[in-house]
């Protein structure tokens, strides 16, 4: 833990120094971030506040796989010599949702031709029932339109829980992830609202920045002399305890409708539902996996856990009424962990 503080202050610092030279260098008021390092979102959270730039903008797919992205665009500008053009409000990256998509006939192809039992849901009816599903402090794997691009699960292939509830974090990590019980989740929560929960003015659409949860909702925490450190992270620290850090911080995602409308949907049944328009959103996949991307992945990786229900679009499973998984070989032998 030292090594890892260590190592995390030390990229902090060296990162608010580059920052300020670029500033005094160039004098340009807004910083745009990519590389892998572009992903420490402790770190540009930092920036934000400390640093002396207007605004950030961080590329979604910050590491290696984003130079597939910028491998098409420097052929686009630099060599077919096709104009840019920018948008005040949105950028070009189209909520980061650019990757496949599955209609609902393939889906419900997918699931007659395995036998596997759903239960179609019209659009109104579709944000309710999962808006309900997780106030009844049910886990659900989401795979719905496009599929993300970069290592952050948007809404596309995600898995989703109650955010208020203090056992979430932990059922979520043991149940489903199979880590660690004291890793945090993230918070998906209305761009509108992100102001009632966090210190933040701004959007925050990729869960890139790390942003403190606002004073009024903290609940203060007393560490006691013979508290392990285990039980010392558990510890209920806001009204949203289970996107609360130990250090009352989050790694914040904002939604809108018109990046990702089904996702924004949920948010604001449950909001409707409970007054809280957030969520846990997690990547759909256990600890070593990549991220689902069909809807057989989706399917597979909820059979394997201890998800409560599948959304694949349209179309609603139950854990319950799913026929027996079995696999020849332990599945978790499959994928190195971290």
């Amino acid at each position: 833990m030292d090594i890892a503080r260590s190592i995390q202050e030390v990229t902090e610092e060296i990162v608010l120094r580059m920052a300020r030279h670029l500033h005094d260098v160039t004098g340009e008021p807004y910083l745009c971030l990519a590389g892998g390092v572009a992903l420490n979102c402790v770190a540009n959270g930092r920036l934000l506040r400390e640093g002396p730039f207007r605004d950030l903008w961080l590329q979604p797919a910050a590491g290696d796989a984003g130079g597939a992205l910028g491998a098409a665009l420097l052929v686009w500008h630099m060599v077919k010599n096709q104009p840019r053009t920018a948008d005040d409000r949105h950028d070009r990256m189209r909520g980061s949702f650019l990757g496949p998509a599955f209609d609902d006939e393939e889906i419900e192809a997918f699931l007659k031709a395995r036998g596997y039992p759903a239960r179609r849901l019209a659009p109104p009816e579709w944000a309710r029932e999962i808006a309900r599903l997780i106030d009844e402090q049910q886990v659900i794997g989401l795979l719905q339109g496009r599929m993300e691009f970069g290592p952050r699960a948007l809404g596309g292939r995600s898995i989703i829980g109650d955010a208020r509830s203090p056992q979430m974090q932990s059922i979520m990590n043991l149940k489903i992830k199979y880590r660690e019980s004291f890793r945090p989740f993230a918070p998906a929560c209305l761009e509108e609202r992100v102001g009632e929960f966090f210190e933040l003015d701004r959007p925050s659409p990729y869960m890139l920045l790390v942003a403190p949860v606002r004073a009024a909702r903290r609940v203060p925490v007393r560490r006691q002399a013979a508290q392990t450190m285990r039980e010392a992270i558990n510890e209920r620290r806001s009204d949203v305890p289970a996107i609360t850090h130990v250090d009352y911080s989050a790694r914040i995602q904002t939604v809108t409708r018109e990046t990702n409308e089904p996702f924004y949907n949920i948010l604001k049944a449950f909001e409707e539902r409970t007054g809280y328009g957030i969520v846990i959103n997690t990547s759909f996949n256990v600890r070593g996996e990549p991220i689902v991307c069909t809807p057989e992945d989706a399917y597979r990786c909820f059979m394997r856990t201890e998800m409560d229900y599948l959304v694949l679009n349209s179309f609603l499973l139950a854990k319950k009424e799913q026929p027996p998984w079995r696999e020849r070989q332990d599945w978790k032998q499959d994928y190195v962990l971290d």
